[in-house]
């Protein structure tokens, strides 16, 4: 497998550094992990609009690149024989659905798909109460399906979060971000990264701004329909940075995201440090739900067991993509992916959300286009 050569990264950085140059965000980070080695790991811009120089600590609101993060804590439960994919979620969690209800049949399995059929709700909007778990769990149980379980993908944007969450805590006994942080971050060395800031660390997370119609080239919608500077308000709010939430919140640095990636790619194993078996890799990382028009999204999506798998025309893997490649996209900020047959970790990390069909997508895909000429040419 050949490396990139020292040219190369020169090229994958003026590509990289042509994006700040357009202003299409004011900071970024990229980095790159080939066969388990740091090959690419850069940063520049600043912080925010008025910020300090970005660099490769400099950490970053993730949004639902943190889903990841999230389901492997839940596949690790399972490879531990402690739950099976297929278990109905009132298994764990007997007061989340009435006995014979529809909602009762949904299962670990949908869950993680996006096939639960609960993928929005009302406490979608309950900012306020996202940080109280009592909250968050006296929600799920309250919500009604709007589609049957298994019967159409539908992307989850919080409640996945939500619904990996209570089964990570219910099975284990530990809330997620105390398990993710000691059964993944810890042990892979991803010390720039947690599931919402910790009450004794500072808010150092850079400022997120939201690019609207007018600072565009052209205007091609507003994704799930949340102005892009609202959802940088809401986020740059230090009490939701600190809140847990599994499908948002995530806090961390390219560097550590292109090192989990990095695993996956590699069956599971970085360094000598195991996080999942090779066949629950593979498990996770296979298109479990397939659409041509996504219930919440209304485009084209695949979905893995907590992943995004690749293969999809402007799917951001890259304009060759392949379905083996699997990965995650953060709110028109953010995208990390894994190419097993390459042996590739792959993360791109930016302050700027844009609407992620169009322009997110095409500043991404042309990094990951770059990446793979490169080592192609290699």
């Amino acid at each position: 497998m050949a490396r990139i050569a020292a040219d190369d990264r020169r090229r994958i950085r003026a590509a990289f550094e042509r994006q700040l140059d357009a202003g299409l965000h004011h900071g970024g980070q990229l980095a790159v992990y080939v066969d388990g080695e740091l090959v690419v790991d850069v940063a520049g811009g600043t912080t925010g609009p008025e910020g300090d120089e970005t660099t490769p600590d400099t950490r970053h609101v993730l949004f639902s690149g943190t889903k990841p993060y999230a389901g492997v804590g839940l596949h690790q439960l399972v490879e531990e024989g402690r739950a099976d994919y297929d278990d109905a979620v009132v298994e764990h969690w007997p007061s989340f659905a009435d006995a014979g209800s529809t909602k009762a049949d949904i299962t670990i399995r949908h869950v993680l798909s996006h096939t639960a059929g609960i993928p929005y709700g009302e406490f979608d909007e309950a900012v306020d109460e996202w940080g109280d778990w009592d909250a968050v769990v006296a929600a799920m149980e309250e919500i009604e399906p709007v589609f049957d379980p298994g019967e159409r993908p539908a992307y989850h944007a919080f409640n996945y979060g939500w619904l990996v969450g209570e089964l990570v805590r219910r099975i284990s006994g530990e809330p997620i971000d105390d398990y993710v942080a000691a059964n993944v971050f810890e042990p892979l060395g991803m010390d720039r990264t947690s599931i919402g800031l910790s009450d004794d660390e500072p808010d150092d997370v850079a400022a997120l701004t939201g690019f609207e119609v007018f600072d565009r080239c052209r205007d091609p919608g507003e994704g799930l329909g949340i102005p892009a500077s609202e959802s940088a308000a809401v986020f740059n709010d230090e009490a939701v940075r600190r809140a847990v939430i599994p499908a948002a919140t995530g806090i961390g640095t390219a560097r550590d995201m292109a090192r989990f990636y990095a695993c996956m790619a590699n069956g599971g194993v970085l360094d000598g440090t195991r996080l999942l078996k090779p066949e629950t890799v593979a498990e996770a990382t296979r298109t479990h739900a397939e659409t041509d028009d996504d219930g919440t999204l209304s485009r084209p999506a695949r979905y893995g067991l907590g992943f995004w798998t690749g293969g999809l025309a402007n799917d951001m893997f890259g304009s060759l993509s392949r379905e083996r490649q699997f990965g995650h996209a953060g709110l028109g900020s953010v995208f990390g992916w894994a190419d097993p047959e390459t042996n590739v970790g792959f993360a791109y990390v930016t302050n700027g959300i844009r609407e992620e069909s169009w322009e997110h997508a095409a500043r991404v895909a042309s990094l990951s286009d770059a990446v793979r000429l490169a080592l192609s040419d290699g």
